[in-house]
């Protein structure tokens, strides 16, 4: 009912991804594909992981460093300054932050279940598992070899029997993580 209410609020949380740095979970997620095939699967909307090092990151959720045009999803163009309104796509559309938002499809969910399905070692961090169609992933986890989720509040969490539970924040947990 607002756009340039929430035009405003994600030029913001934009804004604040240049006072924000990758911690040490995100370049230790990165520092895996030293030795590893690594795809990164985030909810989240920033680049941290990118800045880290990952070269291979599904954004389920979008990102703010993108927008789109309002007509058509697939028009998206990197984006480092502020959307006003009356910034338009090339067919004529307002743009738009490139952010998933509530009722709206998530383009990228097919391509995360096909990583997750085939994927040796799945490591799921820092979820409350409480946003789907994201929070599912992990049931598409029945062929990895080792499976683990790390979260501060995990051990409340019902996942299925073979994932091992980290109690601890990311950048405590990470480095119990083993590929073999």
């Amino acid at each position: 009912k607002n756009p340039a209410l929430v035009l405003d609020f994600y030029n913001k949380r934009r804004a604040q991804l240049f006072e924000v740095h990758p911690n040490n979970a995100h370049l230790k997620i990165a520092s895996w594909q030293e030795n590893h095939q690594v795809v990164v699967v985030t909810q989240n909307v920033d680049d941290l992981h990118e800045r880290a090092g990952s070269t291979n990151v599904i954004h389920l959720h979008g990102k703010l460093r993108s927008a789109r045009s309002e007509c058509n999803q697939n028009l998206c163009y990197e984006w480092m300054e502020d959307i006003l309104i009356g910034d338009k796509a090339e067919d004529g559309c307002q743009l738009r932050p490139d952010i998933v938002w509530f009722g709206e499809d998530v383009p990228l969910i097919s391509r995360a279940i096909e990583e997750v399905s085939s994927a040796d070692v799945v490591v799921v961090i820092g979820t409350s598992l409480q946003v789907y169609p994201a929070a599912g992933l992990l049931h598409y986890a029945h062929n990895a070899l080792l499976k683990y989720i790390i979260d501060p509040h995990c051990a409340d969490y019902t996942v299925p029997f073979d994932f091992v539970k980290i109690a601890s924040t990311a950048v405590n947990g990470i480095p119990q993580v083993r590929f073999s």
